[in-house]
């Protein structure tokens, strides 16, 4: 699993995860994690030299031979993915890459994947979605234009559980606050 991580507030940079929560996520999924800590606030030119020594780090670590993005339909984010791994030894790959996202959306939730919205847009997506269960009943309830999958940007998840669990994750959803022009749900750690 590679994430950045936001140093200043130890949490996920955009989805505002505490990082104990992404520790026990690749522990249940049995994957290595490489949290790349981020400054804040960072700008583009820092996020992509910290990127690019962190990925030619982790090659060598890991033998990492390719990056795997969950990546939808935005050609624009995958062209600059595509970019910025040219020439560097690891092969851009996007298994999800052209599935209907309310076909996808629906297949998650059905085959039991569990998540939780920790960050919305109030552009986008009304600011009580933050903190509600990723499941039907958020899909019936999302405003027309709001993809179900958040692609654009409009809502950031955090997946407790699911097939490629071995465990959930235990936690409650805590305060909800509005900063920086989005919403974030705090998600806290239980046990």
């Amino acid at each position: 699993m590679l994430t950045t991580v936001n140093a200043e507030f130890d949490r996920v940079a955009m989805h505002a995860v505490r990082s104990s929560l992404l520790r026990e996520q690749a522990e249940a999924t049995g994957l290595p994690l490489l949290a790349i800590p981020i400054p804040w606030p960072c700008s583009n030119e820092e996020y992509e030299e910290i990127m690019r020594r962190s990925l030619a780090e982790a090659g060598e670590r890991f033998e990492m031979t390719h990056v795997a993005f969950g990546d939808l339909f935005l050609e624009d984010i995958r062209a600059y993915r595509e970019t910025k791994l040219a020439g560097t030894g690891r092969d851009p790959r996007f298994p999800l890459w052209g599935i209907p996202t309310d076909e996808l959306a629906r297949q998650m939730i059905a085959e039991g994947l569990e998540a939780v919205l920790t960050c919305v847009d109030p552009r986008r997506l009304p600011a009580s979605f933050a903190g509600r269960a990723f499941d039907q009943s958020l899909l019936n309830d999302l405003p027309d234009g709001v993809d179900p999958c958040g692609e654009n940007g409009e809502f950031h998840t955090f997946a407790w559980n699911g097939p490629m669990f071995s465990r959930p994750i235990a936690h409650t959803v805590g305060e909800v606050v509005e900063r920086e022009g989005f919403v974030f749900a705090d998600l806290i750690p239980e046990g």
